[in-house]
């Protein structure tokens, strides 16, 4: 308890609450724009924190990440583009709901359930930290392989429409994935003497492209801005949100804890949160059928999933020194340069520091209320802006977003290159979101599998010797083969009653 008023002693010095306040804005303001994802706005404020005390210099990063990973839901309701990688799992949702004249509904949900998804993460680092990261450290790479092919399975099994034309874009995503150079023997593939690949598809590009570029081409095709046809009522925004949480209290508990868990895996991040999040809603549904076309209750599960794991994503970079997702391996190399060593002795030798981190998740996703009702009445007014100024201005945040991530003019190419191919693939019954998983699991995926593989000796049954990965590999399997099941099931009951 002394540590605890200690730690609240310094979050509420003067300075510190002014630069929760001033990073805030800048994280709605980084979150709302497609592209300038959390990990740059970190990444922009390290020169600032030189100048910082040990603590503002973690509250900056600590409110800046949690305000901008909800203020990517904005864009994404508005024109189908996700501000963040994190809000693409249920972009499709919230763009349809826009469209029913709902989006009130949307931008309240996402304000609401972003904060408690964010508190109970908060909840959960205060009093389990130590424990939690000594599961997340008995993970190997035999446990993050079938943890990157559970998330893969599951979006196929989530896709709308066709699991098949589903599997197809999860496998251009996964060859997308491949090109650069050769993660174990360092050799280039498919770059076909590019220099600019070699370091492979740039993801944020590739978002952007297939989500807001063909949604532009689309509109711009059909001679009308769908995105006009919404008009938002700032002031209703959390009109019934009351009643959903009562509705889906359980869900909220179960993607709270599930986004919590998967933060404390070094590596995972909110975005694969997201998606299991979505997978295990759609899945536990009782109306599976609203998922991709307008499901509130996805975008309830997914969004406390994502906010839940900024906090578990902090359990292994404080306990051991290991990072959870980009942002906190930023935390690490500002943690070393305020002379902080991360591990089990900051407990010991700087427990208010922790307190005060600790204090500023909490402080950070209360005021998320407000300014989250601030965010959504500014950016509201884009839908009242006329067609031939929209896109225009929309192409311009898009192509910047690309820009900015490498400065490199040949992801602006990318960014064109995706959107086409995303406008020919909807246009066709083919959905983009298996695409944009691809690309970030592709990754995690083949560098946990041949690690494995070198380590196993080429023996595929390590792959079910441990105990956790005998659990997640057979639940992957599981659902591979559940398709092939329930159509030999469906089958034999067709010959039963025939």
């Amino acid at each position: 308890m002394d540590f605890l008023i200690q730690g609240l002693g310094l979050l509420m010095a003067p300075k510190v609450l002014l630069v929760i306040c001033i990073c805030s804005l800048y994280g709605l303001f980084v979150g709302s724009i497609p592209g300038l994802s959390a990990t740059l706005a970190a990444s922009l404020l390290i020169p600032f924190t030189f100048f910082m005390d040990p603590v503002p210099a973690l509250v900056s990063i600590v409110t800046m990440s949690a305000m901008a990973i909800f203020a990517g839901d904005i864009p994404a309701a508005l024109v189908r583009i996700p501000g963040t990688p994190s809000s693409a799992a249920y972009t499709h949702d919230s763009f349809a709901l826009t469209q029913q004249g709902k989006a009130e509904m949307v931008l309240g949900v996402d304000v609401v359930f972003s904060a408690i998804g964010g508190l109970m993460g908060a909840v959960v680092l205060m009093t389990s930290a130590p424990m939690l990261a000594e599961v997340a450290m008995n993970f190997s790479s035999f446990e993050y392989f079938w943890l990157a092919a559970l998330g893969l399975s599951a979006t196929v099994m989530v896709s709308r429409g066709s699991q098949v034309k589903g599997a197809l874009a999860m496998l251009l995503g996964l060859f997308l994935s491949t090109i650069g150079v050769d993660i174990t023997l360092g050799y280039p593939r498919f770059t076909f003497g590019s220099v600019e690949l070699l370091n492979g598809i740039s993801f944020i590009p590739a978002m952007i492209g297939v989500f807001g570029i063909s949604e532009v081409m689309r509109n711009v095709m059909q001679g009308e801005m769908k995105f006009a046809i919404a008009r938002v009522q700032a002031g209703k925004i959390f009109q019934g949100t009351g009643k959903l949480f009562i509705k889906y209290k359980w869900n909220v508990l179960r993607s709270g804890l599930l986004g919590t868990f998967i933060g404390i895996l070094p590596g995972a991040g909110a975005d694969i949160a997201a998606w299991l999040a979505y997978a295990v809603s759609k899945r536990g549904s009782k109306e599976p059928e609203k998922y991709g076309y307008g499901s509130i209750e996805s975008i309830i599960d997914s969004g406390t999933a994502n906010n839940s794991c900024l906090a578990g994503d902090w359990v292994p970079a404080l306990v051991f020194g290991i990072p959870g997702d980009s942002i906190t391996a930023i935390v690490i190399g500002v943690l070393f340069m305020k002379g902080l060593r991360p591990g089990p002795m900051i407990f010991e030798q700087q427990p208010q520091i922790i307190y005060a981190v600790y204090l500023a998740f909490i402080v950070a996703n209360i005021l998320m209320i407000p300014f989250g009702y601030l965010a959504v009445k500014t950016s509201s007014q884009m839908l009242r802006v006329p067609k031939n100024i929209l896109i225009p201005g929309i192409l311009m945040f898009a192509i910047t977003g690309a820009f900015a991530i490498n400065n490199s003019v040949f992801d602006i190419g990318i960014l064109g290159i995706m959107g086409i191919i995303g406008y020919f693939m909807e246009a066709n019954g083919y959905p983009v979101a298996p695409i944009v998983l691809g690309l970030v699991l592709g990754p995690i995926l083949e560098q946990n599998f041949m690690t494995s593989m070198i380590k196993s000796d080429w023996d595929l049954t390590l792959f079910f010797m441990r105990p956790i990965g005998a659990i997640l590999g057979t639940i992957t399997v599981i659902i591979w083969l559940f398709p092939f099941l329930a159509a030999f099931l469906e089958r034999a009951k067709k010959n039963r009653t025939s």
